[in-house]
Formats: structure tokens, C-alpha cells, sequence
């Protein structure tokens, strides 16, 4: 089982929204949307995890590579809604990585810390994410 994803970015932040299994087979394809990441927009990055499924030792480790990858392009990576079934623990070496309950706090705080996001949001998506025409509006 693989992931989807869909990242949206605003001026000053961006959102990373995955779904499906972090696991041994999707770190490749997560490594690939970060990467995407590290190339469109700017500042710090919330992963929402609110529809993965679930998330292995590996894919926890996919995070926190993310989570380097991001610092060295002078980004930082949030975590809203992380599965129920496991905790992120980084090791000594790793960015801090911020845990919100859900998107809608991870965006609250951010919009406390920075100030309300600038106009000007764009979209990109895997292939497999669902656009509001899959779900009928």
C-alpha cells in the first residue's frame, strides 16, 4: 500500500496533506512529495496526517528526514493529527518537530505566531488524491 498527497501553498506557509499507509513501500513517493515541497513555496510546512491510515518505523523515520530536509532549505516541518497508533519520537539531532491535534490548531497557531497568510495559493496533488469532482460538489 503507497500514499497519496496533495500540497497546497500559500505565501507564507504550505500544507502537506497525506493519506493512506506510511510504510516501507511509500517512503520513496513521501521522500518524492518532500522533495516537491522543499522546491515550491516558502516557510514552515504542516503535515496533515488526519486520513493516513497508519504509519510503520519507517515511515516514522521518512518524517523526521523530512523534517532535515526542510531545516536545510531554512523550512520547518509542523505534524497535525499524527496517527493513534504511535508517537514521533526524533532523536537529539533532529529540528524540533511541533504536534497539533488536527489541521484546523496547527493552522490557529500559526496563524498566532505570523499573523493572518497572504493571498496567492496554489495547489499540486498526486495523480491518486481526489478532487472535489470525486466527491460530488
Amino acid at each position: 500500500m503507497t500514499i497519496e498527497w496533495r500540497y497546497t501553498a500559500e505565501q507564507d506557509l504550505g500544507v502537506l496533506s497525506v493519506s493512506g499507509f506510511l510504510g516501507p513501500d511509500a517512503v520513496h513517493r513521501f521522500a518524492g512529495a518532500i522533495g516537491w515541497v522543499v522546491g515550491r513555496g516558502s516557510g514552515p510546512v504542516i503535515v496533515d496526517l488526519a486520513e493516513l491510515g497508519s504509519w510503520s518505523a519507517e515511515g516514522q523515520l521518512a518524517i523526521i528526514d523530512a523534517a532535515r530536509r526542510l531545516a536545510a532549505a531554512g523550512r520547518s516541518l509542523e505534524l497535525a493529527a499524527i496517527p493513534a497508533d504511535g508517537s514521533l519520537v526524533p532523536d537529539a539531532d533532529c529540528p524540533s518537530i511541533p504536534v497539533h491535534s488536527d489541521l484546523a490548531g496547527a493552522l490557529a497557531a500559526h496563524s498566532m505566531r505570523h499573523g493572518e497568510p497572504a493571498e496567492g495559493r496554489h495547489e499540486w496533488r498526486a495523480t491518486g488524491w481526489p478532487t472535489a469532482d470525486d466527491a460530488g460538489e
